[in-house]
């Protein structure tokens, strides 16, 4: 939905950049036009009609009208959940981030940072403190998580490093990886 004009359902109420659209199913939508060029920058959507949007779509990254963001209410609890975002405006989701343990941080995160429609990097918040525990990338496409670092004690350093693939390691040269613990 790009268009701002749309027709939404079938009692809507409407003011200069906003349409509020209540359908028979009770379920609503909320269409913003923030900039007023025509084109809705957020839609809100209630499927359930309890008034809390299980999904919000917004354009966040680009000036081509598409709305490339959407976040959502996986349990209706009213807070967001998960966010899935085309950071490139080419129509497919490059990022996803996840709230697993409902704190209203993103602890989970998957992006595809070259924009070829397959995931390179992942980064996890395992104990929820708000400092990243897991980082795995794979910075040659080929499928297989080349780098990964840790930080297994938790306290914001990345404790161990693994090369998956010897030409990913900066020190296979060496005798000793100093990143590694026995």
């Amino acid at each position: 939905m790009s268009e701002f004009d749309t027709d939404f359902g079938n009692d809507e109420t409407h003011d200069d950049n906003a349409i509020l659209a209540q359908y028979s199913d009770g379920h609503q939508e909320l269409a913003v036009d923030s900039n007023s060029d025509g084109y809705a920058d957020l839609v809100a959507t209630d499927h359930d009609g309890d008034g809390n949007p299980e999904v919000v779509y917004s354009n966040n990254f680009g000036h081509d009208h598409a709305l490339d963001t959407a976040t959502y209410d996986l349990d209706d609890d009213g807070d967001r959940d998960a966010l899935a975002a085309d950071r490139n405006s080419d129509g497919r989701v490059d990022l996803v981030e996840l709230d697993r343990n409902d704190d209203s941080r993103w602890d989970a995160a998957v992006a595809d940072n070259d924009y070829d429609g397959r995931a390179d990097t992942t980064v996890l918040d395992n104990n929820y403190d708000g400092r990243a525990d897991v980082v795995a990338v794979d910075p040659n496409e080929d499928g297989q998580v080349d780098v990964t670092a840790r930080d297994a004690n938790h306290d914001g350093t990345f404790d161990t490093v693994h090369y998956g693939d010897p030409q990913t390691n900066p020190f296979s040269g060496q005798t000793a990886d100093p990143f590694a613990t026995n």
